[in-house]
């Protein structure tokens, strides 16, 4: 009875390598369309929101603090977010996330 396994695994071994690789590529293949290229569409959306920003806007910041744009300095890449009445904080511009009514409308639909 062992000599049946393998003999049969010494069979199986004794194939082409093709059907391996073809099947690593299209598993690559897949993770790519459904996990790599969204992601990248995200960040590009994410960057040219970042880029757009402009004083008067509602966002969202990576600490999910909700604020509005008072004043964008783009020497140093900074941005001040007033989060209450007279509570201005500065926040990185990277760590600006999302336009709040943008994405409530998106919500509601």
């Amino acid at each position: 009875m062992n000599t049946t396994f393998i003999l049969a695994a010494q069979a199986a071994g004794q194939g082409s390598p093709m059907p391996m690789i073809i099947m690593m590529v299209a598993i690559f293949a897949i993770m790519w369309f459904f996990m790599i290229r969204p992601q990248q569409k995200k960040q590009k959306e994410i960057r040219a929101f970042q880029n757009a920003l402009s004083a008067g806007d509602s966002v969202v910041t990576g600490g999910g603090i909700y604020g509005t744009v008072k004043h964008i300095d783009m020497t140093t890449n900074k941005v001040e977010v007033e989060i209450a009445r007279g509570v201005v904080i500065t926040v990185d511009k990277n760590y600006v996330f999302a336009n709040v009514q943008a994405s409530q409308q998106g919500q509601t639909k």
